[in-house]
């Protein structure tokens, strides 16, 4: 959408921050409600209807009409409540776990799988697709594929599918000391995650006009980092059940913080490789890991635990492009990277002084 607004409707690139701000408040509150929602027993198949008619309206109104005031209307309230679906469905995993007799963790990491292979294959068809035939055949293409995504939610997902409501037994002491444990899971995910954003927005520019990489190299790392990724991402019901989430969380966070070092690092094109391939292992378990880490502190629910981690991943998504802007106006793209680490050297800590969730595998 930052491409099509600038280089495909000509406007100056702060546009893309109030498209982002208008996009990502819709997100954040729908996914905030519909949580609530799913936590008190509500059935899960009509909140991704509304996700689906929301992506299907805001994809038909920029094929038909790509302006501004399409994108700022239909389209930052379209794919805003669109994107609830990914938190909807993702509170639904416990449900379908238990449906299809898989753990939850393990269900989890098919849900992260699967959503990394799709940020793998659909930003580079994207592209593909505007160089080749324009930017306005992306947005058809995407009404095509919302069409395909109505048709499996109409045959797939099952009717009565919900979360079912959870009472956890317990005094108003031990439930608001569970309340601070999962505020301090959701400041470790935001530090960890602001880590990632600020290396992913920065490391573009950083190989390309700080250290001298050809143009493809930045694209060519992106992708070996989410291959690595979803092999990663598979593996974590193996670890947890082998290491325990907390202590599995506690190497990945450190292991972040030296892979980001090495980012900073790279002056060359195998290094830059390697480096990727390192990235990927780190953010791969994170990612599967975090999620159940922060659902195993609100076992009663589960939903609302579900939304806070994926908001406050859009959240730091959001933060990170002016951060990086700021931080390299007055130093450099390699002084982001620095910074990304101290970042995850915080979330290292946060998780070090936060006690263990009272189901840990």
């Amino acid at each position: 959408m930052g491409f099509f607004l600038v280089d495909g409707l000509g406007y100056e690139p702060w546009v893309i921050s109030v498209y982002s701000v208008l996009a990502l408040s819709l997100t954040l509150f729908a996914n905030r409600q519909f949580a609530r929602r799913i936590d008190g027993g509500a059935p899960v198949f009509p909140l991704v209807g509304i996700a689906i008619a929301g992506f299907l309206a805001a994809t038909l109104s920029l094929s038909a009409l790509p302006t501004i005031w399409m994108v700022m209307t239909i389209g930052a309230v379209g794919f805003g409540i669109g994107s609830s679906a990914v938190s909807t469905m993702f509170s639904l995993g416990g449900s379908m776990a238990e449906r299809h007799e898989i753990a939850r963790s393990r269900f989890n990491a098919y849900m992260r799988a699967t959503t990394s292979t799709a940020w793998m294959i659909g930003p580079a068809v994207s592209f593909l697709i505007a160089d080749q035939i324009g930017l306005r055949a992306v947005f058809m293409l995407s009404f095509i594929v919302a069409l395909i995504w109505l048709t499996l939610w109409w045959t797939t997902l099952p009717r009565d599918i919900a979360a079912g409501v959870k009472e956890v037994p317990g005094s108003d002491i031990s439930q608001a000391s569970a309340s601070r444990q999962l505020w301090l899971a959701a400041g470790f995910v935001f530090c960890l995650s602001l880590a990632h954003s600020l290396t992913f927005t920065s490391l573009p520019v950083f190989y390309v006009q700080e250290v001298g990489l050809p143009g493809y190299a930045p694209g060519l790392a992106f992708s070996i980092k989410t291959f690595v990724e979803v092999f990663a991402i598979f593996s974590t019901p193996l670890i947890i059940s082998r290491f325990g989430m907390r202590p599995a969380l506690i190497a990945t966070t450190l292991l972040a913080v030296i892979t980001i070092q090495l980012l900073a690092a790279v002056q060359t094109f195998p290094q830059m490789l390697g480096a990727a391939a390192l990235e990927g292992l780190y953010y791969g378990l994170y990612a599967s890991l975090g999620i159940s880490y922060v659902q195993s502190f609100a076992t009663d629910r589960p939903a609302q635990a579900t939304a806070m981690y994926w908001n406050t991943l859009m959240i730091t998504g959001l933060l990170a492009g002016p951060a990086v802007g700021l931080i390299a106006q007055v130093y450099d793209f390699r002084t982001v990277v620095h910074t990304a680490s101290g970042v995850a050297l915080v979330a290292a800590a946060i998780l070090v002084a936060s006690r263990a969730p009272s189901k840990a595998g």
